[in-house]
Protein backbone atom coordinates (compact mmCIF):
# COMPACT_ATOMS: atom_id res chain seq x y z
CA UNK A 1 0.00 0.00 0.00
CA UNK A 2 2.61 2.27 0.73
CA UNK A 3 3.96 2.20 -3.17
CA UNK A 4 0.69 3.03 -4.11
CA UNK A 5 -0.03 6.17 -1.85
CA UNK A 6 3.61 6.85 -2.99
CA UNK A 7 2.46 6.43 -7.15
CA UNK A 8 -1.25 6.06 -8.07
CA UNK A 9 0.08 3.65 -10.89
CA UNK A 10 1.60 1.38 -8.74
CA UNK A 11 -0.05 -2.30 -9.30
CA UNK A 12 -1.32 -4.29 -6.83
CA UNK A 13 -0.27 -7.63 -7.25
CA UNK A 14 -1.49 -10.24 -4.54
CA UNK A 15 -1.84 -14.15 -4.32
CA UNK A 16 -5.59 -13.82 -3.65
CA UNK A 17 -7.87 -14.08 -6.65
CA UNK A 18 -11.48 -12.94 -6.22
CA UNK A 19 -14.44 -15.04 -6.54
CA UNK A 20 -17.56 -13.74 -8.63
CA UNK A 21 -19.70 -14.13 -11.57
CA UNK A 22 -18.37 -14.28 -15.68
CA UNK A 23 -20.02 -10.79 -15.56
CA UNK A 24 -18.51 -9.49 -12.36
CA UNK A 25 -14.98 -10.74 -13.38
CA UNK A 26 -15.59 -8.73 -16.66
CA UNK A 27 -16.03 -5.98 -14.71
CA UNK A 28 -13.74 -6.28 -12.54
CA UNK A 29 -10.84 -6.83 -15.99
CA UNK A 30 -12.27 -3.26 -17.20
CA UNK A 31 -11.82 -1.57 -13.83
CA UNK A 32 -8.25 -3.22 -13.10
CA UNK A 33 -7.37 -1.40 -16.72
CA UNK A 34 -8.71 2.14 -15.73
CA UNK A 35 -5.26 4.12 -15.96
CA UNK A 36 -4.98 6.30 -12.67
CA UNK A 37 -6.14 9.84 -12.82
CA UNK A 38 -8.65 9.03 -15.85
CA UNK A 39 -11.71 7.92 -14.13
CA UNK A 40 -14.65 6.21 -16.21
CA UNK A 41 -18.39 6.38 -15.83
CA UNK A 42 -20.74 3.20 -14.99
CA UNK A 43 -22.73 4.36 -18.43
CA UNK A 44 -19.20 4.09 -20.46
CA UNK A 45 -18.11 0.27 -19.23
CA UNK A 46 -21.60 -0.73 -19.13
CA UNK A 47 -21.98 0.34 -23.01
CA UNK A 48 -18.49 -1.78 -23.51
CA UNK A 49 -20.20 -4.63 -22.11
CA UNK A 50 -23.31 -4.54 -23.41
CA UNK A 51 -24.88 -4.23 -20.01
CA UNK A 52 -26.39 -1.99 -17.45
CA UNK A 53 -24.89 0.81 -15.25
CA UNK A 54 -26.69 -0.66 -12.82
CA UNK A 55 -25.36 -4.01 -13.80
CA UNK A 56 -21.69 -2.30 -13.27
CA UNK A 57 -22.13 -0.55 -10.05
CA UNK A 58 -23.22 -3.71 -8.36
CA UNK A 59 -20.51 -5.87 -9.95
CA UNK A 60 -18.88 -2.74 -8.51
CA UNK A 61 -20.14 -2.88 -4.72
CA UNK A 62 -19.30 -6.97 -5.01
CA UNK A 63 -15.23 -6.43 -5.82
CA UNK A 64 -14.05 -8.00 -3.01
CA UNK A 65 -10.19 -6.20 -2.95
CA UNK A 66 -11.12 -2.39 -3.78
CA UNK A 67 -7.15 -1.26 -4.09
CA UNK A 68 -6.27 -4.02 -6.44
CA UNK A 69 -9.41 -3.45 -8.25
CA UNK A 70 -9.80 0.21 -8.29
CA UNK A 71 -13.98 0.32 -8.38
CA UNK A 72 -12.91 3.91 -6.70
CA UNK A 73 -11.69 4.88 -10.34
CA UNK A 74 -15.82 4.32 -11.66
CA UNK A 75 -18.13 7.11 -11.26
CA UNK A 76 -21.73 8.25 -12.30
CA UNK A 77 -22.20 10.35 -14.98
CA UNK A 78 -23.06 13.41 -12.51
CA UNK A 79 -21.17 12.75 -9.61
CA UNK A 80 -19.38 10.21 -7.96
CA UNK A 81 -21.68 7.44 -7.58
CA UNK A 82 -21.49 5.13 -4.75
CA UNK A 83 -18.11 3.21 -3.26
CA UNK A 84 -18.64 -0.14 -1.51
CA UNK A 85 -22.79 0.27 -1.07
CA UNK A 86 -22.51 3.67 -0.23
CA UNK A 87 -23.47 6.61 -1.82
CA UNK A 88 -22.33 9.20 1.56
CA UNK A 89 -20.48 9.22 4.57
CA UNK A 90 -16.94 8.10 5.60
CA UNK A 91 -16.60 5.78 2.54
CA UNK A 92 -17.53 8.30 -0.31
CA UNK A 93 -14.59 10.34 1.53
CA UNK A 94 -12.65 7.85 0.96
CA UNK A 95 -13.50 7.63 -2.62
CA UNK A 96 -12.77 11.22 -3.27
CA UNK A 97 -9.47 10.86 -1.51
CA UNK A 98 -8.46 8.50 -3.91
CA UNK A 99 -9.33 10.14 -6.83
CA UNK A 100 -7.86 13.19 -5.45
CA UNK A 101 -4.60 11.31 -5.01
CA UNK A 102 -4.89 9.72 -8.58
CA UNK A 103 -5.45 13.47 -10.33
CA UNK A 104 -2.35 14.30 -8.98
CA UNK A 105 -0.40 13.13 -11.71
CA UNK A 106 1.41 14.98 -14.14
CA UNK A 107 -0.25 15.77 -17.39
CA UNK A 108 2.29 13.78 -19.04
CA UNK A 109 1.89 10.62 -17.19
CA UNK A 110 -0.01 7.77 -19.61
CA UNK A 111 -4.03 9.04 -18.89
CA UNK A 112 -5.50 6.20 -21.36
CA UNK A 113 -6.18 2.90 -20.64
CA UNK A 114 -5.21 -0.01 -23.29
CA UNK A 115 -8.18 -1.95 -23.06
CA UNK A 116 -11.49 0.47 -23.04
CA UNK A 117 -11.93 2.92 -25.92
CA UNK A 118 -10.16 6.32 -25.19
CA UNK A 119 -12.09 8.55 -23.92
CA UNK A 120 -11.04 12.35 -22.91
CA UNK A 121 -9.99 12.69 -19.65
CA UNK A 122 -13.17 13.48 -16.70
CA UNK A 123 -12.86 16.58 -14.90
CA UNK A 124 -13.32 15.60 -11.50
CA UNK A 125 -16.59 16.54 -10.31
CA UNK A 126 -15.99 15.90 -6.95
CA UNK A 127 -15.11 18.40 -4.21
CA UNK A 128 -11.65 18.43 -3.10
CA UNK A 129 -10.52 16.11 -0.11
CA UNK A 130 -7.60 17.33 1.61
CA UNK A 131 -7.65 14.29 4.44
CA UNK A 132 -10.60 11.39 5.45
CA UNK A 133 -12.32 11.96 8.23
CA UNK A 134 -12.13 8.50 10.74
Amino acid sequence: MEAYFADPRHRFSCAIEPTGTVFQHRVWAMIAAITPGCPRTYGSLANALDSSARAVGNACRANPVPLRIPCHRVIAARGLGGFAGDRSGRLIEIKRWLLDHEASLSPEQPRQSETLEPLEPLEPPWPSVTRVQQ
